[in-house]
């Protein structure tokens, strides 16, 4: 969880984060690694927060290239 200027309340934080990942593999290693289903919640959780901040990025792009509202004295 983090704490966000533009939010109230504590947001939590969906990325990957590098010191949970306990599979780091050698070149020698020649076996597949095999995913649980905690590896896989934690790329679903990432891939919806991915998604997440790319909806509100297109928000603020759209209003900020929107066409100017027509003037009211023309």
């Amino acid at each position: 969880m983090y704490f966000d200027r533009d939010h109230a309340e504590p947001q939590e934080d969906n990325r990957y984060l590098s010191q949970n990942d306990t599979s780091v593999l050698k070149q020698r290693d020649l076996r597949k690694t095999r995913l649980t289903l905690g590896m896989i919640n934690d790329i679903r959780r990432a891939s919806e927060a991915h998604d997440q901040e790319h909806k509100e990025e297109l928000i603020l792009v759209r209003k900020m290239y929107a066409a100017a509202p027509p003037a009211e004295g023309a």
